[in-house]
């Protein structure tokens, strides 16, 4: 059989047991190192990111023309600037009171869905109703005439004139 080797080293305890290691000392503070000062240069401001740089003003603002007002009249129909001719009270009444079942007075004035709503009502209903369909425009008609606030202007916003 093998023998043991002695261990020459007197530290090693009996056993075969490696020495406990020793503890640094770290209650000694570590040595302070002083940092260099280096002077303060004055650092430009950086721009924004998106920022756009100031212009200099060299023109002085343009002026905005001023808008009309709402409550200002509208401008007179005049054909030679391509204004409608405006349409007539008078006629429209007119033809609201006579031919007012067909809608006539309603394609006079440029309404031209609802003249052929009466126009359609008139013919399809007429003949079960005996023409009371027609009393619609009857009463468009009378109101023409009277200058309801509905029917003072024609489809195209121009006033009706006398």
């Amino acid at each position: 059989m093998t023998q043991p080797h002695p261990d020459n080293n007197p530290d090693t305890p009996e056993g075969n047991q490696p020495p406990a290691p020793q503890q640094p000392d770290y209650s000694a503070q570590p040595p302070q190192y002083a940092q260099p000062q280096v002077p303060q240069q004055p650092q430009p401001p950086q721009p924004q990111y998106g920022a756009q740089p100031p212009q200099p003003q060299y023109y002085a603002q343009p002026q905005v023309p001023q808008q009309p007002q709402y409550g200002a009249q509208p401008p007179q129909p005049n054909m030679a600037y391509g204004y409608p001719q405006p349409k007539s009270k008078i006629a429209a009444g007119l033809l609201g009171i006579f031919l007012g079942g067909l809608g006539i007075h309603r394609f006079y004035l440029g309404y031209t869905t609802i003249g052929v709503i009466q126009l359609v009502l008139t013919v399809v209903l007429g003949i079960f109703t005996f023409g009371l369909v027609g009393l619609w425009g009857l009463v468009e008609g009378i109101m023409i005439l009277a200058g309801a606030e509905y029917f003072r202007r024609d489809a195209k916003g121009v006033p009706l004139r006398d």
